[in-house]
């Protein structure tokens, strides 16, 4: 499947793999694929371990042979030149400073060993750029985890390549400082206009920073688009859990009129549900039995006694409160609805309903609008943890 992100003008080059796949003996760790990064974007590559993104990166930069296929950096076929001869850099989790030499030097270091002998005014623009000026002559153990990330970026920007590779840049950084940094990549590549191709596991970081996300799955490109399109509009199961979490209710199309513009009706254990027909995969469109998903922080929760008060046309179901768990900016509740299983709502608290407390009948209710739909026949844990959990154990099985 080919896969194009939308383009903008800049500075970098594009990158075009065309028909580009990697295997080690019987095991395929990338599935034949076409992906177009444009000039200039913020592109993440974003899955799982094992999915294939970081071996990806790896053959953008000549890092690794691809078994098929060719990889072209701004028109030009590199798939055979080694990784010096190609226009890009890479920056790795763990930044691989040189620990002798102090932060000026090593941002130097790219331009000294190409025999430029003026470095000065490019380094000190460099550091400049990642708000590191004064930190010049210190050594990289006197920076936290966030500075010598920014050093590294530095180091790999001053050779100006085409190209910026970032394999997994902000994991050794805590909650907090990885947070400030994904701000902060994002201002850089925005002033420099160089294309960004950014490998992570971590869905919020792609969708904080980049224009593009690819969301990877064994090996595959499973959707590709920009975040807030690929969160409220999944493709599928495994897209809807990686990105997020969704409420998957399984459901049978009872009426199909107006499949193109209008709502579905489903039937969900006892309840009707709307589903616009927009928001329903091919797939699903096609066969009786859907899977209706909503995002949990799209529901509303009512007590069982305030049913009465809900305003027509939304979608409905009873349910019992099995847990609360109050986090701050909002309470999770986790709602045992019959016949249909464990179902999430995250509700703000802006003025919390004291009777909603574990073993409350409840209806949870939402828009039809918010309703989105997939193909029946996937599996309702792909992207979960629970998913994950079991791949590992037939990993460490095999």
């Amino acid at each position: 499947m080919t896969h194009t992100a939308t383009p903008q003008s800049s500075s970098g080059g594009d990158v075009r793999l065309h028909g580009i796949s990697k295997t080690y003996g019987s095991f395929t760790a990338v599935h034949p694929l076409d992906l177009t990064v444009p000039a200039g974007s913020f592109f993440a590559l974003l899955g799982a371990s094992g999915c294939g993104k970081t071996t990806t990166l790896r053959m953008i930069a000549g890092l690794e042979d691809p078994t098929t296929g060719t990889v072209e950096l701004s028109g030009q076929d590199v798939t055979d030149l080694p990784p010096y001869k190609r226009q890009v850099n890479t920056v790795f989790q763990n930044y691989a400073l040189f620990p002798h030499l102090d932060i000026f030097e090593n941002v130097a270091f790219g331009l000294r060993r190409r025999g430029i002998k003026s470095v000065k005014k490019q380094v000190e623009e460099m550091l400049d750029l990642v708000q590191l000026g004064p930190m010049a002559r210190r050594k990289p153990q006197q920076l936290s985890g966030g500075q010598q990330q920014r050093v590294a970026v530095a180091r790999a920007l001053i050779n100006h390549p085409q190209v910026l590779l970032l394999d997994e840049p902000l994991g050794a950084l805590d909650l907090k400082l990885r947070r400030q940094m994904q701000l902060e990549l994002k201002r850089i590549q925005t002033e420099v206009g160089i294309t960004f191709v950014h490998v992570t596991h971590d869905q919020e970081e792609a969708m904080t920073m980049a224009d593009t996300v690819a969301v990877m799955n064994g090996g595959r490109v499973e959707q590709l688009g920009a975040p807030a399109d690929l969160y409220e509009n999944p493709g599928t199961t495994f897209v809807a859990n990686f990105l997020g979490t969704s409420n998957l209710i399984e459901a049978e199309v009872v009426e199909a009129r107006g499949r193109q513009d209008g709502d579905l009706l489903l039937k969900a254990g006892d309840a009707k549900l709307r589903l616009p027909a927009e928001r329903c995969s091919a797939a699903a469109r096609t066969g009786g039995k859907v899977l209706a998903g909503v995002r949990p922080e799209k529901v509303s929760l009512a007590h069982a006694d305030d049913a009465g008060s809900i305003a027509d046309g939304r979608n409905r179901l009873p349910g019992r409160i099995k847990d609360a768990s109050f986090i701050g900016v909002s309470t999770q509740y986790v709602i045992d609805a019959a016949g249909l299983g464990e179902l999430a709502v995250y509700e703000q608290n802006i003025e919390r309903d004291g009777r909603l407390v574990p073993g409350a009948e409840v209806v949870l209710h939402w828009s039809p609008g918010h309703t989105f739909g997939l193909d029946a026949d996937q599996s309702l844990l792909a992207g979960t943890v629970d998913a994950d959990a079991g791949a590992d154990l037939d990993e460490e099985a095999a």
